[in-house]
């Protein structure tokens, strides 16, 4: 068989993308698939058993649109693109999530669909009860609170309230976020699937989750009521209240619902009940309601009847894969506890051993502070011994001061006390020098006057003698050769040899006179000398007694 035989066998395909809440794929399919072929494709693609509840959506014209699953994919109304888009969405929704979501992966993308059915406000919530839901949303993506490490503003880019709300109340984002944290601390201990059914089993009580709304009317003419579509039957509001329904048929009271171009009829189980008729703006509205009100009767019926094999299997998976994820829970809870209380005693070990790190740091520091003290104290004693020493000179130095300035005040005193003495005695001497010099001035005046006397007396004996001498021998002056020998001549050498004596003596007073005056002027001019040493002296005195009292 050539290669180009087998390119001709090639069935021809075509792509298609399938988007669900959180993940987009692509597929090629052939040309002959039916809706089922690819519907069943995605499913085994995510590993979905519960296939009963979904469907793939499209939009077409503005309307949204299930596709077929008995028709070829191709032969139905479906957008002219290349890849082809479908959403893979829950079109049927549980009466009660616990029991009838059984894989996990069912219930999670529940979860991820009403979840966005609630922040793009499809659903109405109080803003109460989304708080609460937001807090099991962030426990099912971010796991247990940890203060440590969701600190503030780790929700700033999660998209977790509606806008209603955020419009409602005058809140910042730190504050709604404090109220949401405030609800996920208490979370603690939930895992993720548990997190995501405590979150669909509050979804499951507001008024319209699961229910589909379409615009009728009680005639041809006005559309004035919605008409509602839920798992548990029929329902009908007013245009402006999609609460509370004016009036209700559940699946177990309907008998039979028939669809005829744009009319749609109920027919009550009670045929003396008032059969209810309705009309939609197009045939293509009747059908997808006929089409939903067939697919959520079958389930209401399927639920009321004994479990299939398949169902009942599934079950049993269930509870053997919810028993085993308890015990593993179970298990990572007390690993996980068991980690904490690791993390938590290695934290007070750190802690302790910080502190003791602490206080060993802070012992040496006082240590080192004492050390510093010491050597400090050290110093200053030293520096105080030093200025003790010091002053003990000082005072030491003053006492020797004090002692000589008060020998010298006592030496002073003794020798001004001498000074005044040796003046006193210096006057004594002075006035008796004085007075002696004035006796010895009498006595030099008297001797001068006596020996003027005597001289007088002299020159007139000497010429008493001359003229008797010139009367008695005339003759010795005219005969000088002649020397008598008689007795006069020997009277008159006689007469001549006390004269000559007599004038010795005069000569030898006058010596001693004259030594005598000598003597005083030497003696005068010592005792001005040793008046002048001792004036100087009693100066020098009083300037050191002065110097004395100008330094004390």
């Amino acid at each position: 068989m050539s290669i180009r035989g087998l390119k001709k066998k090639q069935p021809k395909t075509f792509k298609v993308r399938i988007i669900t809440v959180d993940a987009e794929m692509e597929f090629s399919c052939e040309m002959k698939w039916k809706g089922k072929d690819l519907f069943d494709l995605v499913c085994r693609a995510l590993g979905l058993r519960e296939t009963w509840f979904f469907g793939l959506q499209y939009t077409i014209k503005g309307m949204c649109t299930w596709l077929k699953m008995d028709k070829k994919v191709l032969d139905q109304e479906i957008p002219k693109e290349d890849p082809i888009s479908f959403h893979f969405l829950a079109k049927f929704y549980p009466e009660k999530v616990e029991e009838e979501l059984l894989q996990e992966i069912t219930q999670h993308l529940f979860f991820l669909q009403v979840k966005k059915q609630i922040l793009d406000e499809e659903i109405y919530c109080s803003p109460e009860a989304t708080v609460l839901l937001a807090s099991y949303a962030v426990q099912a993506k971010y796991g247990d609170y940890d203060p440590n490490f969701h600190e503030p503003g780790f929700l700033a880019h999660d998209e977790l309230l509606p806008k209603r709300v955020l419009r409602q109340y005058q809140l910042t984002a730190e504050m709604w976020e404090e109220k949401i944290t405030a609800w996920y601390a208490e979370h603690r201990g939930i895992a993720r699937d548990e997190a995501e059914m405590n979150y669909l089993k509050i979804a499951q009580d507001l008024e319209m989750y699961g229910v589909n709304y379409f615009p009728i009317a009680q005639n041809k003419n006005h559309t004035d009521l919605l008409l509602g579509v839920d798992a548990k039957g029929i329902h009908i509001y007013s245009i402006n209240n999609r609460f509370s329904p004016n009036k209700s048929f559940e699946w177990s009271s309907i008998r039979n619902i028939s669809c005829s171009e744009k009319e749609l009829t109920i027919k009550p189980l009670d045929k003396k009940a008032e059969v209810f008729k309705f009309f939609s703006s197009q045939l293509k509205v009747n059908k997808l309601i006929f089409q939903l009100c067939i697919g959520n009767h079958d389930l209401f019926m399927r639920r009321r009847k004994v479990d299939s094999i398949e169902i009942q299997q599934m079950k049993a998976q269930a509870r053997e894969e919810k028993a085993r994820k308890k015990m593993e829970n179970q298990r990572l809870a007390r690993e996980k506890q068991l980690r904490e209380e690791a993390e938590r005693a290695k934290e007070e070990l750190e802690r302790r051993l910080f502190q003791l790190e602490d206080e060993a740091r802070q012992a040496n520091e006082a240590l080192l502070r004492s050390q510093e003290a010491a050597e400090l104290l050290a110093e200053k004693a030293q520096i105080a011994e030093e200025e003790a020493k010091l002053l003990a000179q000082n005072a030491a130095e003053a006492e020797q001061e004090r002692q000589r300035l008060e020998l010298t005040a006592l030496k002073s005193k003794e020798e001004k006390r001498l000074m005044e003495q040796k003046m006193r005695e210096a006057e004594l001497i002075a006035v008796k020098l004085v007075k002696e010099s004035d006796r010895r001035a009498k006595e030099a005046e008297h001797l001068k006057q006596d020996l003027h006397e005597a001289r007088e007396a002299e020159r007139k004996a000497k010429q008493k003698l001359l003229d008797i001498t010139r009367l008695n021998y005339p003759h010795m002056a005219k005969y000088p050769q002649y020397s008598p020998g008689d007795s006069r001549d020997a009277n008159f050498d006689k007469g001549s040899i006390k004269l000559d004596l007599k004038d010795i003596d005069l000569k030898r007073l006058s010596f001693e006179i004259e030594r005598e005056r000598l003597d005083y002027l030497e003696k005068s001019r010592k005792f001005e000398d040793r008046l002048k040493e001792l004036k100087s002296e009693i100066h020098a005195l009083k300037l050191e007694e002065k110097q004395a009292g100008l330094s004390s």
